[in-house]
């Protein structure tokens, strides 16, 4: 049986982990502390996928033919 790639999935938008530095960027920018950011489970296929351990931040880039390019950020927890 064939494995498929779900990162190349056209439902599934572009994940990517967060440097440390980026982390703090962002942290600054919203006055916030990473937990309070939206959270994603460590068992979700994706996030598995990309190698995101618990306590990762991962910024999902979704497009859009009418919204054009959107930016979301998630807090990778235990699950």
């Amino acid at each position: 049986m064939k494995e498929i790639d779900i990162l190349k999935h056209e439902l599934v938008p572009k994940h990517e982990i967060l440097k440390p530095e980026e982390v703090k960027k962002l942290m600054e920018e919203y006055k916030i502390q990473p937990h309070q950011l939206p959270w994603i489970r460590s068992g979700d296929p994706v996030v598995k996928r990309i190698g995101a351990k618990v306590g990762d931040v991962i910024k999902i880039t979704r497009e859009s033919p009418t919204a054009g390019k959107t930016i979301a950020y998630r807090y990778v927890v235990e699950g």
